[in-house]
């Protein structure tokens, strides 16, 4: 375990470096000129040149790579050039409210999920199961920038339930996270769905059945808790994109967390910000495929005993 973690840590780390440096050197190609954007068209040169020196950028493009990376290593994401404070007062603002969004989407997918999968694998080719994939099959199919909007209109907007936007009303999360969670519902339900078919023409589904376990123990114990692994990966695999900042929703409903905070700060040409942001939702990412991982050991004594 102890080798593992170790791996996981200098993965992180990899990771992070390879990152960190392929959108610095990417967002440094984009066309824009932070100071231009600061300053408004109607600047002088001299402001510009005072502005830009201020900043740092008026150094060549490998001492601020250096300089970016220093920082780095000591755990210093720099300070924004538009908000001028430390960037990780930024982050430390936004993420757990993308965390906070994630999890409530996660929590709304596995409520859909399990009972509907389950449903359509204890019915196969009948007409729960057609029904229960149609409907997993719209889930996958519509984009959340048409569901999000579709949801604001009639919860909002016709019944008046619900939030239209932000985050400071206490029922606010629950249009966003809806929105998150279907697309996420409806892959976990097929995922669910076709693991558990696989799973139950086992010899060890026969031989429950035949010791006259009830139907519960039988499906519901052995048979999904051994489906698992699979529905697993795709767990692991859609939080981390969520908790990457699912910018289209953050955006649409007006969430204050990391995806609305990058696509402002790309418009801003706020290198720093940007950079942080990508960053993190990278070790986000890889930190939650290695907590999957974890989980894989947990369900899958063979699993434990190869790490």
């Amino acid at each position: 375990m102890i080798g593992y973690l170790l791996r996981l840590s200098l993965s992180v780390v990899f990771v992070s470096w390879i990152v960190g440096t392929l959108v610095f050197m990417l967002i440094h190609l984009v066309p824009g000129d932070p100071v231009a954007v600061m300053l408004g068209d109607w600047a002088s040169p001299a402001d510009e040149s005072a502005l830009r020196r201020q900043l740092g950028l008026d150094e060549p493009l490998y001492l601020q790579y250096w300089h970016y990376l220093v920082g780095l290593a000591q755990l210093d994401l720099g300070n924004s050039l538009f908000f001028q404070q430390p960037v990780t007062s930024l982050i430390a603002e936004s993420f757990p409210m993308t965390l906070q969004l994630a999890l409530m989407a996660l929590a709304i997918a596995v409520l859909i999920a399990f009972p509907l999968g389950l449903w359509a694998a204890l019915r196969a080719g009948k007409w729960p199961d057609h029904l229960a994939m149609t409907v997993s099959l719209l889930g996958v199919s519509i984009p959340n920038f048409w569901l999000g909007p579709m949801l604001i209109l009639l919860f909002s907007l016709a019944l008046g339930w619900l939030p239209v936007s932000g985050a400071e009303q206490p029922w606010a999360w629950v249009l966003p996270a809806i929105t998150l969670g279907t697309a996420l519902a409806a892959i976990l339900a097929r995922m669910l769905r076709a693991s558990l078919l696989e799973v139950m023409h086992e010899d060890y589904i026969r031989t429950a059945q035949a010791k006259g376990l009830s139907g519960w123990r039988v499906y519901g114990q052995h048979a999904l808790f051994n489906a698992l692994l699979p529905v697993v990966t795709i767990l692991g695999l859609q939080l981390g994109t969520l908790l990457g900042g699912a910018v289209i929703t953050e955006v649409v409903f007006d969430w204050p967390g990391l995806g609305q905070l990058l696509v402002e700060s790309i418009q801003r040409r706020d290198y720093p910000v940007v950079q942080a942001c990508i960053l993190i939702i990278s070790v986000a990412y890889i930190t939650v495929n290695g907590l999957t991982e974890l989980v894989y050991a947990w369900l899958d004594p063979r699993i434990r005993i190869a790490q």
